[in-house]
């Protein structure tokens, strides 16, 4: 039998910290990106590329549901996010396209290919600038 998903409640406050969070991993994920003397660099990109994209993700949910994910699996936060927005399954797939990157990314001995640290970058762009159009409603 599947685990419920573990949540906490959130407000704006707790909102508006994830987004600032969200922002700044997005901001250095691209200057990170940038970076070409290292490859190791790539890795570096996409693991805050994830971790924009799951702090954009406890913003929207904090938002609009008023609880995020909390546990172990951030997959978790997926079921959150497909509802917490007219968009939500959308946004949820795209979560789930960077959580497919965390482990490579965080843990990995091989580097990530620059183009997947450029999707990474991209999706964790789009859920960024969605939960700020959300919080600025």
């Amino acid at each position: 039998m599947p685990q419920p998903s573990r949540t906490a409640p959130c407000g704006a406050a707790d909102a508006q910290s994830r987004l600032r969070t969200a922002r700044a991993y997005l901001e250095v994920a691209g200057l990170v990106l940038s970076e070409r003397e290292r490859d190791e660099h790539l890795n570096v990109s996409a693991g805050l590329a994830v971790l924009a994209g799951i702090a954009a993700a406890d913003n929207l949910c904090c938002v609009r549901l008023r609880s995020r994910h909390r546990g172990d699996d951030h997959r978790g936060a997926a079921g959150l996010l497909r509802r917490a927005t007219p968009d939500g399954p959308e946004l949820a797939m795209t979560l789930l396209r960077l959580l497919d990157l965390k482990d490579e990314a965080h843990y990995g001995v091989l580097v990530v290919s620059a183009r997947k640290a450029r999707d990474a970058h991209r999706w964790a762009t789009r859920l960024v600038e969605r939960a700020a159009q959300e919080t600025e409603r």
